[in-house]
């Protein structure tokens, strides 16, 4: 068996172009979304992720502004620029962008951001009411998941989902996304880590395995049960002479033996990456209809 590539271009091209049509339905009636990011410092990778951020909002005709930072800016400073995004009603989304430098907190960061323009879905509030199966943004890597999950046919209802990796970025919010009663989950959960004395006997018994333990080709084809669908959402830099860069990008799973046992499979890159920005999008415009609707 081959499995079938669950390509994340394409999903999230699809969704953006939805969120098109839904950003010009919402200029007509004078609702603009708008998002905040705030970067501190110079980190390649996370100029890289806000320049990503900046070019899917002008695609979906939304407005951004980026907010840099340098990288000694006192923390008090960092708390001063969210305090006047989560007044400005220009802003329906705010994006303070990680890692920040060691010298200031992520959680008084984060907790800082007015719940209702937390896109990144991360704020306690959000995380509460996510475990509650309440109305609020979700976390944009689990959400991200669940779509490629949802629209390649493979609906988590009633399945065995197991998840490796217990995470606060990916592992435990997907595990609470899909455990809720509720349209796109209604899965049994399980969650594995790295504790587990054997994690091979939980990750054979799933019908849909989800990959986020951040730790390169881990999941192994011997770990696979036959016909699983394989959702791999790490992204490691593993040494390789043989590229110009050094490196070459490598999930979670072992890809080629695992794609030949699989059903369905995402690759690295082109997989759950490329969904993580589309969903934060996603979340900006929700937010905007709610403040609009206050």
């Amino acid at each position: 068996m081959a499995a079938k590539v669950i390509s994340g271009n394409e999903v999230a091209a699809e969704i953006r172009a939805e969120l098109k049509t839904r950003v010009a339905e919402l200029k007509e009636k004078g609702i603009v979304p708008g998002l905040g990011v705030v970067l501190v410092g110079e980190d390649p990778a996370s100029i890289s992720y806000v320049t990503s951020k900046a070019k899917g909002s002008k695609e979906i005709g939304m407005f951004e502004e980026t907010i840099r930072l340098p990288e000694d800016v006192p923390e008090d400073e960092v708390l001063k620029v969210i305090d006047n995004l989560n007044k400005d009603p220009k802003y329906s989304g705010i994006l303070v962008q990680l890692p920040l430098p060691d010298h200031i907190s992520v959680e008084n960061v984060i907790s800082y951001i007015s719940p209702e323009k937390d896109v990144d879905g991360f704020h306690p509030v959000n995380l509460g009411k996510l475990l509650r199966g309440e109305p609020c943004p979700l976390p944009c890597t689990p959400h991200g998941v669940q779509q490629l999950l949802v629209r390649s046919g493979n609906d988590p209802s009633g399945k065995n989902v197991v998840i490796c990796g217990r995470s606060n970025i990916v592992g435990k919010p997907l595990a609470a996304i899909l455990m809720q009663k509720a349209e796109g989950a209604n899965a049994v959960v399980t969650v594995v880590h790295t504790g587990a004395i054997d994690i091979a006997y939980y990750t054979k018994q799933a019908d849909i395995l989800v990959a986020a333990m951040g730790r390169p080709e881990a999941i192994t084809a011997d770990m696979v049960r036959e016909g699983a669908v394989v959702v791999d959402v790490g992204v490691n830099r593993v040494p390789d002479s043989s590229r110009k860069r050094g490196y070459r990008l490598a999930g979670d799973v072992d890809y080629e033996p695992v794609a030949e046992k699989a059903s369905f499979i995402t690759p690295v890159p082109g997989g759950v990456g490329p969904m993580t920005v589309t969903m934060l999008l996603h979340n900006t415009v929700e937010s905007a209809i709610r403040l609009s609707e206050k």
